[in-house]
């Protein structure tokens, strides 16, 4: 090998390692310690992590930096928030209700939260994208809240909101096995069987369980608004095929 052809070769060596390195930072892992300890977020909100586990969930949904996602029926913003620093200025969150909240759409007119949009509407009718242009959307401890036909109505706009291999996560309260919804109203839970038939009859693809939330001490049978963070809750990963 000639001095000249051995000196380009290692100069090309040396640009593809940092084109790769450059590639690993843009792709790195979110700083979770900076994000749930931003000032931004509430201390009722921070109460809440130990029980939630949102660093767990968001990456086994695998959010990054620059996605177009969904937090429907978001209540304060618990997961607006957190979704609005993982994605950072290049992404976008949706973040919907059924109605107007002050403590809710206040809190995303100024910096750092401006790439929230607050969507109001009926659930059935979410006002998300119809593009296919979203790369997640995650529904937190309130599918259960809606009756089936608003779930499905919902179901189906989020599968035309999401881009060809968009996640869908939902996370919510196990109830018994086979209950279907009888216990929504009552305890507050829903059969995560249930809630699989309904997704994937929607279009949707089941890929994955997260167990980051499972307790195998809960009999399922309290009310998990009287005891609160006691409860066994399920983390669905359904894909868009």
């Amino acid at each position: 090998m000639s001095k000249h052809f051995q000196n380009r070769f290692y100069w090309l060596a040396a640009i593809v390692s940092i084109l790769a390195i450059g590639g690993c930072a843009a792709t790195s892992s979110p700083n979770y310690s900076e994000i749930l300890g931003h000032a931004g977020r509430l201390e009722a909100e921070r109460a809440l992590d130990t029980a939630r586990k949102p660093q767990e969930v968001i990456a086994f949904y695998g959010v990054k930096k620059g996605d177009k996602v969904a937090d429907l029926l978001a209540g304060r913003g618990y997961y607006s928030v957190i979704l609005s620093q993982v994605v950072a200025g290049e992404g976008t969150v949706y973040s919907t209700n059924t109605r107007e909240r002050d403590d809710w759409s206040d809190r995303f007119k100024q910096q750092p939260f401006t790439n929230v949009r607050t969507v109001v509407g009926p659930a059935d009718k979410v006002g998300l994208p119809q593009d296919g242009s979203l790369d997640f959307a995650l529904t937190h401890l309130n599918y259960h809240d809606l009756p089936r036909a608003v779930r499905t109505a919902m179901n189906k706009r989020v599968l035309a909101a999401l881009k060809k291999g968009g996640i869908y996560g939902v996370v919510d309260h196990s109830a018994r096995a086979g209950s279907g919804d009888s216990d929504s109203n009552t305890l507050h839970r829903i059969d995560k069987q249930l809630v699989i038939e309904e997704v994937v009859g929607a279009g949707f693809k089941l890929v994955e369980e997260g167990t980051m939330l499972s307790r195998a001490d809960d009999k399922r049978d309290f009310n998990v608004n009287k005891v609160r963070n006691q409860d066994d809750r399920f983390v669905l990963k359904f894909v868009k095929p």
